[in-house]
């Protein structure tokens, strides 16, 4: 058996349950100290370290009686991070081991409270920690570092979803017997087998179904109510590719991930800068819609921007760290309403967008009127 000295995100005991893979009640634990080391947040992320410090001291928790599948757990876990165990002595003299960084992996940031994190990235933090797990005896913890990114992503997701909608529909009874996820890097797919109550009140028999794993995106149509005018981007897309569609380059609204820690509005506003240099003066909620809810978790953020577009504004943009290439483009209203009229737009967001700018483009207008385009 080992004891354990907790520091930071371990001290948070239903995350400490995920890890572990049950409860905690084997273990025993009590308030510790740390001296001549100091607990700090990390930069690059939503988590502290510890580093030797001859004047500090570190406050945290002392657990005891970890078996071998516990310390295997944990390593499995902290070692994504880059942590690894150290032997220590605790202020009180007892011997423990405590996860600390990698030299040089990670830099520090100002002070770490964990109630702080509890508050903001807690949820997230749990959500992620159920697929990291997950993983645990099929992949390395250096391929599941890999792709911890997709992970928080979608994590955030699931922190969205259960903020909820504005109307709920029917809840019935869900039994899900078994669920596999078959494939995991930036998106994932899982298989699973489950009965679901029926409108009569029984159960159906058992299913198989499959659904495609994605995140949360921010979609959004730049409007220049003054000059009449909108901003498409246009980018190679995998999704026509993949089919045979002639038409690999699609004209699309601006869009992206919400990343984690991130809200929808705030991904748009970003997206916006990346991939057309464009500052968006104000949004117009659009509408929030599952994509594909037969198949797929990937839900969009569909927002309308005011902005403005003179001529001149298009061009190429994108991020080179994600291998973009994109190309704006303005045009007036008339002319993408004669596109949507004639079945041009292959985008589903950018259709909906266009419907909901018809509906508003007036509001809009008038709610401009006096202004004068630069």
């Amino acid at each position: 058996m080992k004891n354990l000295f907790f520091y930071g995100t371990m001290r948070h005991m239903p995350l400490l349950e995920i890890v572990l893979g049950g409860d905690t009640g084997h273990l025993g634990f009590e308030p510790a100290t740390l001296a001549g080391f100091t607990v700090s947040g990390v930069a690059e992320g939503p988590f502290p370290m510890i580093a030797r410090d001859a004047d500090g001291t570190a406050r945290g928790l002392l657990a005891r009686g970890l078996q071998p599948p516990d310390v295997a757990r944990l390593d499995y876990y902290e070692g994504g991070f880059a942590y690894d165990l150290e032997e220590v002595t605790l202020e009180n003299g007892e011997r423990a081991e405590v996860y600390v960084p990698q030299p040089d992996q990670w830099t520090a940031d100002g002070p770490w409270s964990l109630e702080a994190w509890e508050a903001q990235w807690g949820a997230l933090s749990r959500f992620a920690a159920r697929e990291v797990m997950g993983y645990f005896g099929t992949r390395s913890r250096e391929e599941v570092a890999a792709i911890y990114p997709r992970i928080r992503a979608r994590a955030q997701a699931q922190v969205n979803a259960g903020a909820g909608q504005a109307e709920e529909t029917r809840q019935g009874r869900i039994d899900i017997a078994e669920r596999n996820r078959v494939y995991s890097r930036f998106f994932a797919l899982d298989e699973m087998k489950l009965r679901y109550e029926r409108f009569d009140g029984t159960m159906s028999q058992t299913v198989d179904r499959a659904v495609f794993v994605g995140t949360d995106a921010a979609i959004l149509l730049p409007y220049d109510p003054l000059r009449d005018r909108v901003l498409l981007i246009e980018q190679m897309r995998m999704g026509p590719l993949a089919r045979g569609d002639s038409a690999v380059w699609q004209l699309e609204p601006i869009a992206g991930g919400v990343d984690p820690g991130e809200t929808a509005e705030q991904a748009a506003h970003r997206e916006a800068a990346e991939e057309a240099r464009l500052k968006i003066d104000k949004l117009e909620t659009v509408a929030k819609v599952y994509a594909s809810p037969g198949n797929a978790t990937e839900f969009f953020h569909i927002f309308l921007g005011l902005a403005d577009l003179p001529d001149g504004i298009a061009g190429i943009a994108g991020l080179d760290a994600e291998n973009e290439d994109i190309r704006s483009h303005v045009m007036s209203f008339d002319d993408l309403i004669a596109m949507a009229d004639r079945d041009a737009l292959a985008n589903a967001p950018l259709v909906l967008a266009v419907n909901w700018l018809a509906r508003h483009r007036d509001r809009l207008r008038s709610d401009r009127a006096g202004a004068t385009p630069e």
